[in-house]
């Protein structure tokens, strides 16, 4: 049986996606949990194929038998995946989410770029997604479901899910943009409206909310509370859905049920990298501009399927 490792280090977001790809294959992993020291900053042609900026204990991890494959992501993770490589002889296939530098295209199995980066190359080694992969799956939705609709059970339908995230980098989320996201919610004139906020979401834009929001049909996830966190609940008991467009993960997680799913993405908000992601999902059919009228759209939608088929690939090579 073919061994996969996972390299999971401080940034969660690339985590879940390297996790999304690895239970889609459908593979013993195991996660190798990277943390870093401050030599990572070194750049990586002096890290090379070394555990330079990685801590001993995370070192202690890394010993035979090697995988078969090693999911990395990002420039950080790169080298300690080139080290797995050197260490099995070659065995080791590489896949590498996100650029991993100009002289890693030469030195990768498999590089995984979302349409969005702009990349123009025609490397055979590159494959081109459509936003990240993620970990949700029918039999995922399907489980959610079944566990909070009892918790849900006095929110009638029409359901609105509102996943909320917040501000980027030099991008504020403003009670301006809370006022247009709450007109937008009573447009679709939803019968119950549950919410959730994320860690980056302003006090003062939760706070609006609640007050904008506040119904005997309304429930209401604060970040960080005590409460169980719903937000897998939220998107598999939705009728339809708002998220806002800051987070390319959440926008690609909500896509892949088949309800209808509006990005939340005022211009001012939004990077020209953003931008260009909600526009693929739109021209997929996967989501709606937040003025759309109500429609279907695709569903089911996660890259990880299109990345499992070039991994499989990889791995069918190797063996002739």
């Amino acid at each position: 049986m073919k061994q996969v490792w996972v390299l999971a280090d401080d940034r969660a977001g690339n985590v879940n996606q390297l996790l999304g790809i690895a239970e889609t294959l459908n593979l013993p992993f195991e996660r190798k949990n990277i943390v870093y020291t401050k030599l990572v900053r070194l750049p990586n042609f002096l890290r090379d194929k070394t555990l330079i900026g990685i801590t001993p204990e995370s070192q202690k991890e890394l010993t035979m038998p090697f995988p078969d494959i090693v999911l990395s992501a990002g420039r950080r993770s790169f080298p300690v995946a080139r080290w797995i490589q050197k260490k099995s002889n070659g065995k080791t296939k590489i896949v590498q989410l996100m650029n991993p530098g100009i002289k890693g295209f030469h030195q990768t199995d498999l590089i995984v770029l979302p349409a969005h980066d702009n990349y123009t190359g025609n490397a055979k080694n590159v494959l081109i997604v459509t936003g990240t992969p993620h970990r949700i799956n029918q039999k995922r939705l399907n489980t959610e479901k079944i566990y909070w609709e009892e918790k849900f059970k006095d929110y009638p339908h029409p359901r609105l899910s509102l996943i909320i995230g917040g501000a980027t980098k030099n991008k504020p989320f403003t009670i301006n943009h809370a006022q247009k996201l709450v007109n937008a919610v009573k447009n679709l004139k939803p019968a119950s409206i549950l919410v959730t906020t994320s860690r980056r979401t302003p006090s003062d834009v939760v706070s609006f909310l609640q007050k904008e929001l506040q119904s005997p049909h309304t429930f209401f996830y604060t970040f960080g509370c005590k409460d169980e966190n719903p937000y897998f609940g939220l998107i598999a008991c939705a009728d339809m859905i708002i998220v806002t467009g800051d987070s390319m993960s959440m926008c690609s997680e909500c896509c892949a049920t088949q309800v209808p799913v509006f990005i939340f993405a005022p211009d001012e908000m939004m990077s020209e990298k953003h931008k260009r992601f909600h526009q693929s999902l739109y021209a997929g059919g996967y989501a709606l501009p937040i003025n759309a009228p109500l429609q279907s759209v695709k569903g089911k939608f996660n890259p990880a399927n299109q990345i499992v088929k070039r991994v499989l690939s990889l791995l069918n090579a190797s063996e002739k």
